[in-house]
């Protein structure tokens, strides 16, 4: 009975992971179209999507607690899913947990090669901004090198639109 709930929560979880993918996906479109109100569209869902993936992952660690009990073991936040297929006694219970558990690691590990993805496109984007910052405004200032104080302030330094210093 335990094993069909964890069984069920894994599946669950493959789904979600599943959406996460497709918008991370997307994301990677958006962000090299460069269009931020679809971005934003984006990353809420995503937000949705990861509180449901939390609550999903705080279930399945139940149905392990649950299955755990129900063989006499005590329950330990520290055990893995392969720890728990170990202790299945049916064979197609065993397999079906493996097979879930290969899916989810699968899905994870796409997941984490697109958020790279994302976070070069990101920090890319940055770049090419702070780059472009920098053209109009022009180079910062030095405030390395002692000035006299009783000197004038050049007009460009005095207007300065934007200080990228921080």
């Amino acid at each position: 009975m335990s094993i069909q709930a964890l069984r069920e929560e894994m599946e669950q979880l493959i789904s979600l992971h599943d959406a996460l993918i497709e918008l991370s996906e997307a994301k990677i479109r958006v962000l090299v179209e460069n269009r931020v109100d679809e971005l934003n569209r984006i990353v809420h869902k995503e937000a949705g999507l990861v509180r449901q993936v939390t609550e999903c992952e705080k279930r399945r660690m139940e149905a392990i607690d649950r299955f755990l009990i129900s063989k006499g073991f005590r329950p330990t936040p520290a055990i893995t899913v392969g720890e728990v297929i170990r202790l299945i006694f049916r064979m197609e219970d065993k397999a079906a947990v493996g097979e879930l558990q290969q899916e989810l690691a699968s899905r994870l590990d796409k997941l984490k090669r697109l958020n790279e993805q994302n976070r070069q496109l990101i920090e890319q984007s940055l770049d090419y901004l702070n780059l472009s910052l920098d053209l109009m405004i022009g180079p910062p200032d030095d405030d390395t090198v002692y000035r006299n104080p009783l000197q004038q302030q050049t007009a460009g330094s005095r207007y300065r639109f934007y200080d990228n210093r921080v």
